[in-house]
């Protein structure tokens, strides 16, 4: 009897130790289960903003990135890393602000707005903070335009609508602004300036202007482009020129004015100090005139003894922009014997920081005419060529005596091959892809310092 209980207590133990060891390991598998799926946001349905566009402007504040979908939401991909959202906050170019135009809502309270940039190049979820009716978090309002004092004179005359003409709003400060059909105008039209802003980022003052003739028709355009001198056009104080591409066709026309010429003027010659409004002189004017992507010719031949009250044909020709491929010429055949170097190259994975401008002065010109290799000096003055890190597989001799020691890292300095690259680039005209030798000048021990550009492809030169 003893002996029986001792038994059953026995078994007893047993299957509490047993039963309380099976809930253990259920507990932890189920603890385990929960801890290692990730917990992601659900979205709720888009929903379009209502409100006047011109209210839903906004900037970046540099604080969330810019994401496919809301980005706590599974599947989320970045299309604006925060320290790119960062870098349009800071922008001196109306192009990176945004407009808002949708919302979605996660279950977790979360809203996300839709937005673009003015220019079309981003466009994503951004966090917004908490209100589907103010702009928070990762953007805020922005006022892309700002009051500026209106001309004492107020009535002015278009100089050059070719290169300055109306918008709907000054460019990039609207979602989609664009440019007013002035079919029925005339260059000696005059306009009444209604208001004055100026871009807020840029600076730029804009007038919003009306035509004194047909006061339907309006805009807004940029200052430089008005003058408060009359632009119309007579015998005795206008040069009309017409621009005319290859085949013969007439592209544009445009009539440069002396306001300070006579009647006296008519049939004499165009003296050199001769200027218009806005003081250039009839070569100067003819170059700044030409048509949009076009390149004028041969224009001071072209412009020898006119006289006023006469027309002058200038040949143009479609403006082409190169782009560049780079070549490491040091342990290579040239530029033949070697294959194009890529981004990864260069220090941190981008082409070496060259400015707009610059870019614009060496790469764009007449399609017809030979590329001049020369130019591309002016271009990368003061531009560092820095290679990636490399890492040294035996012993390597540093340019400034020192020992490199094998597994360490260190990185070559390039600068510009001219003698290769003249002579790649022999029958090359604008528009085609310009071969650049790169030559190691020396080796520096550790890693360079990137001071280049942001985008890894530079599309504006390197392809």
């Amino acid at each position: 009897m003893f002996g029986g209980k001792k038994i059953m207590q026995s078994s007893l133990k047993k299957s509490l130790y047993l039963g309380l060891a099976a809930l253990s390991f259920g507990a932890v598998a189920t603890v385990s289960t929960t801890a290692s799926a990730k917990s992601y946001a659900t979205a709720g349905a888009y929903t379009a903003l209502k409100t006047d566009a011109t209210t839903r402007n906004v900037e970046a504040t540099g604080t969330n990135a810019l994401y496919t979908k809301p980005g706590t939401v599974k599947g989320a991909k970045v299309v604006a890393s925060k320290a790119t959202m960062a870098e349009l906050a800071t922008s001196k170019k109306s192009a990176n602000y945004f407009r808002a135009y949708g919302v979605k809502t996660t279950n977790r309270g979360s809203v996300y707005y839709r937005v673009v940039t003015m220019d079309g190049k981003y466009r994503g979820y951004v966090y917004g903070g908490n209100s589907d009716t103010a702009f928070a978090g990762g953007i805020k309002l922005a006022n892309t335009l700002t009051d500026a004092t209106m001309p004492v004179n107020k009535t002015v005359y278009l100089t050059n609508t070719n290169k300055n003409t109306l918008w709907t709003s000054p460019k990039y400060t609207q979602y989609k602004a664009s440019k007013v059909n002035l079919q029925n105008t005339t260059s000696t039209d005059a306009w009444t300036v209604l208001a004055a802003k100026t871009k807020t980022r840029e600076g730029s003052l804009y007038y919003y202007v009306q035509n004194a003739t047909t006061p339907t028709i309006k805009g807004w355009i940029y200052a430089g482009g008005t003058s408060t001198n009359s632009t119309a056009a007579t015998a005795y104080n206008s040069v009309t020129i017409k621009y005319q591409a290859a085949d013969g066709s007439t592209v544009s026309t445009a009539s440069w004015v002396n306001p300070k010429a006579t009647t006296a003027n008519a049939g004499q010659a165009v003296a050199d100090t001769d200027v218009n409004s806005s003081n250039a002189k009839l070569a100067d004017f003819v170059k700044s005139a030409a048509p949009t992507g076009y390149v004028a010719s041969s224009i001071n031949n072209d412009l020898t003894g006119v006289k006023y009250g006469t027309t002058v044909v200038i040949n143009v020709n479609k403006q082409a922009t190169s782009t560049l491929s780079f070549f490491d010429t040091t342990n290579s055949n040239g530029i033949t014997g070697g294959t194009a170097m890529t981004a990864a190259n260069f220090v941190g994975g981008v082409y070496p920081a060259v400015t707009a401008s610059a870019q614009q002065a060496a790469l764009q010109g007449d399609s017809t005419v030979a590329f001049n290799t020369d130019n591309l000096a002016t271009m990368f003055k003061g531009v560092a060529f820095n290679s990636a890190d490399k890492t040294s597989t035996t012993d390597v001799k540093a340019s400034d005596g020192t020992t490199i020691k094998a597994g360490t890292v260190y990185h070559e300095v390039y600068e510009l091959d001219t003698t290769s690259t003249k002579a790649a680039n022999t029958n090359a005209k604008y528009g085609d892809n310009i071969k650049v030798g790169l030559k190691v000048t020396s080796i520096v021990a550790g890693s360079a310092t990137n001071t280049s550009v942001s985008d890894p492809t530079n599309s504006n030169y390197a392809k």
